[in-house]
């Protein structure tokens, strides 16, 4: 009877992982990869496997692992004053400067953008976006109910709808893959494994580790021993679901092209595969899944965003912060998707590679005994790179200012560090960091001064 009820208790909470973590920028990302990987299907959708499932499910592990209350707490091993800064950027990010109002803007620019005349865009944003975030202030306010909200009614929900269109276009397929454009031709796998960033589950898992362990608390399950084990059965549950359907999405892209023709982004692919199986009421099925698909995520996000945000300032109450970070969103969500976008991605570049460092410091933490040295310089090194990852991404985007000291550091960049047009330079930088981390303190153990080292 306990075994039954622990398996149903992984069940439901890694269903609700995956609720929280697929959105419609799950659904539309690996759909355009598939139309424009065609015959190079295996080796992106690898790539794309990696940095989507991979690194979110060493995220979640590793709060699990590490016995943390709290990304706060965990990135505090590189230094507190870190820990603090790294933390709010990291939550304001998957929060309400970017991820939260996404949320909102893609199903309206997928499911109700085209059918809308240019005049009345602005008001007819402003109207779905309002009532959008009135469901999701409805459903986060009381985050106890988060299990029942997202893994029972609507996750489920949203699959029964997604695998209605799934399975049509198994039984019906649309055509053989072309072959692959653009850097999929070349760089399949590669391609694949940057197009991952996007999905911003790396970042998101760091904030749901702690949602997913409260979880498991208010089932019974305390211990630190076993809230390490049920967090990694419960997230492989939800990672092997999410491997399937974004295999079964991929495979839908890749043979779509002869039917519906190569699309601009994944959202049009999605809305012109659903007209052809489902003609008019194609597009009435696509709204719904989109919805339900940001609905779920938003939930999660504001709902680990404002219990973060109560922690940090306790004095204003936890719905006032769910009040505060929707309304937020909401304003920000009607300047619209694409600003939404460009403003995203030149942060995305600066905090995604440190999140992969302090996830996978934290998961081999044991074997250099937790050294702050480790945390600290790999960190640093890391940062040197992604900050001008940062700036590039922002001056190469309409409107960016490009400044020569940093086009000459980008310049060195790309000439010493291995993989670095390829979006990896920080890599070895990484490496290297941790490892001076490693023999700092052995060093400084023998007796050789900080002025003999940097001789």
């Amino acid at each position: 009877m306990n075994e039954r009820k622990s398996t149903s208790t992984y069940i439901v909470i890694g269903t609700m992982l995956f609720g929280m973590f697929f959105g419609a920028g799950n659904l539309i990302f690996p759909m355009q990869m598939g139309q424009s990987a065609g015959t190079n299907f295996w080796p992106a959708l690898t790539g794309f496997i990696i940095t989507a499932i991979g690194l979110p499910f060493l995220g979640i592990l590793a709060m699990g692992i590490s016995g943390s209350t709290g990304l706060r707490q965990l990135a505090e091993r590189v230094h507190p004053v870190f820990g603090m800064v790294f933390s709010i950027a990291l939550y304001l990010t998957i929060g309400p400067l970017f991820a939260i109002p996404r949320t909102a803007t893609v199903p309206f620019a997928v499911g109700f953008e085209p059918y809308i005349r240019p005049e009345w865009m602005k008001g007819s944003l402003l109207l779905f976006s309002l009532l959008f975030f009135s469901a999701v202030y409805y459903y986060s306010v009381k985050p106890g109910k988060i299990i029942d909200y997202i893994g029972k009614y609507l996750t489920p929900a949203f699959l029964f709808l997604l695998l209605l269109l799934i399975i049509t276009s198994l039984i019906v397929p649309m055509g053989d893959f072309q072959a692959p454009v653009g850097d999929y031709a070349s760089f399949s796998f590669i391609t694949g494994f940057k197009e991952g960033y996007n999905t911003m589950d790396a970042l998101a898992s760091l904030a749901f580790g702690i949602v997913v362990i409260q979880a498991l608390r208010t089932r019974g399950i305390t211990g630190s021993g076993e809230i390490a084990k049920a967090t990694l059965k419960s997230g492989i549950f939800a990672m092997v679901l999410m491997m399937l359907i974004y295999s079964l999405i991929t495979y839908m892209g890749a043979s779509s092209v002869s039917a519906v023709g190569a699309q601009g982004n994944g959202g049009l692919v999605f809305a012109a595969v659903a007209r052809y199986y489902f003609g008019t009421y194609g597009a009435i099925l696509l709204a719904f899944i989109i919805i339900l698909a940001c609905l779920k995520t938003s939930i999660g996000l504001v709902i680990s965003c404002s219990e973060f945000f109560h922690d940090l300032y306790p004095k204003m109450g936890y719905r006032t912060m769910v009040r505060i970070l929707c309304g937020v969103s909401l304003v920000i969500a009607n300047f619209g998707l694409n600003n939404i976008i460009l403003f995203a991605i030149p942060v995305l570049m600066v905090l995604y590679p440190m999140a992969i460092v302090l996830i996978v410091l934290s998961l081999f933490s044991g074997l250099f005994m937790h050294k702050r040295s480790v945390y600290s310089l790999a960190m640093a090194f890391t940062l040197i790179v992604s900050i001008i990852d940062g700036y590039a991404a922002s001056a190469g985007s309409p409107g960016g200012i490009m400044v020569p000291a940093l086009e000459r550091v980008r310049d060195f960049y790309a000439n010493v560090l291995p993989l670095y047009d390829l979006g990896l330079g920080w890599m070895l930088p990484a490496v290297l960091g941790a490892t001076i981390g490693m023999l700092w303190p052995e060093v400084k153990r023998h007796g050789i001064g900080s002025n003999q080292l940097d001789r």
